[in-house]
């Protein structure tokens, strides 16, 4: 078995052969651009020229920058030529430029007098130090403009390195603020409930119904270890929030007694569906405490769940007594309500729905649609 960090060394070593490959193949590549044309040109002036000849001259001259090219881009990177001192660095690029054009015109004269390209290779002597001191003031300002081509690439490729880590890092911050702000919302209901659950306890104490009081402080335990179980998780299978829900309502009705009757439909195939972590409870409890609180007869909590066109529908209903005239989601003061908005705001960012509304049989409807994602497990 590959130890990590051997792993790791030769991952760097394969990279490292890659881009070497890679530059090499660029510079090549643009030898045979600059040597078609000329081949073209010789052909068409009725010059037997070997093509060999001039394809190996020239992408071995081009070749020549591919040796160069580490130097050029480490310069690039040690002193780059934006920010504040770039003018001092300039000073340093100046005599590298210079010893980067001397050694390209040395290999260029050196090809030239190995390979022969041409029939006419001119008036000069075939040595190499007439040619290579012909050929260095000549050359000046093609290998500049190659030579800062090469650093503006390096400067480009760094810029945009740099761009995608910036990225990355605030894409990673407002993921990290937006899981920040959604444990804090959840951990506000945890208490909300509890509260909530232990006042109930406390009235049936009082109405000296101390059988019911136990039995829900027994349900209270198991609600508690199941909300614990879940306490890091955004999201949890529809299957996990309907189990802890019933576990709630099997509470409600030690309270309520005869008075609560509870209906809980959901289709097999959205079991798995994803949905936010204590999502039903304090929707719930709202229309326990709003709607069936208030009335004396009997009543009932349906909740219902189905897949539609690639989106969970989840419904909660009552036939307590209702909204009152001219209410709106977005002034309601309920913890319950606004938690949950705001965590389905973070969570789906506007591919949501949080409808209420007064059913025209009597009671509430808490419609709530989120897209359909199933756990991967």
């Amino acid at each position: 078995m590959v130890e990590p960090e051997s792993y790791v060394k030769q991952h760097q070593t394969r990279r490292r052969i890659l881009i070497a490959l890679i530059v090499i193949g660029i510079w090549v590549f643009l030898g045979l651009i600059y040597a078609a044309p000329v081949y073209v040109e010789m052909r068409a002036e009725v010059m037997n020229h070997a093509a060999w000849r001039i394809f190996s001259w020239a992408t071995l001259t081009w070749s020549a920058w591919a040796i160069a090219t580490p130097s050029m881009v480490w310069l690039a990177r040690r002193f780059p030529l934006v920010g504040s001192r770039w003018k001092y660095n300039l000073l340093v690029h100046f005599p590298a430029f210079l010893i980067v054009s001397i050694f390209h015109s040395a290999v260029a004269t050196f090809v030239v007098l190995s390979v022969k390209p041409f029939d006419n290779m001119g008036a000069l002597p075939m040595k190499f130090w007439p040619r290579f001191i012909a050929r260095l003031p000549s050359s000046v300002g093609s290998d500049l403009l190659i030579y800062g081509a090469v650093v503006g690439v390096c400067h480009a490729i760094d810029f945009y390195g740099k761009y995608r880590e910036r990225e990355s890092t605030a894409a990673q911050l407002e993921t990290q603020l937006a899981k920040a702000q959604l444990d804090s919302l959840r951990m506000q209901l945890h208490p909300h409930f509890l509260f909530n659950t232990l006042n109930g306890i406390v009235g049936l104490v009082r109405d000296n119904r101390n059988d019911a009081a136990v039995g829900m402080l027994v349900g209270l335990s198991d609600l508690l270890r199941h909300a614990l179980e879940h306490s890091d998780e955004q999201e949890i299978e529809l299957r996990e929030e309907l189990n802890f829900i019933q576990l709630y309502l099997k509470i409600q009705q030690m309270r309520f007694s005869d008075r609560l009757k509870v209906h809980i439909n959901a289709e097999d195939d959205v079991l798995k569906a994803l949905v936010p972590n204590l999502l039903l409870q304090p929707l719930t409890e709202n229309a326990l405490k709003h709607g069936i609180g208030r009335s004396t007869k009997t009543d009932e909590v349906a909740i219902n769940c189905q897949a539609e066109e690639g989106f969970l529908k989840i419904s909660i209903t009552d036939n307590g007594v209702g909204l009152p005239p001219n209410w709106q989601l977005r002034s309601s003061s309920g913890i319950g309500l606004a938690n949950t908005l705001a965590r389905l705001e973070q969570l789906y960012n506007g591919d949501h729905r949080l409808d209420v509304r007064n059913r025209p049989s009597g009671g509430v409807e808490v419609l709530i649609v989120v897209p359909l994602r199933y756990s991967k497990t």
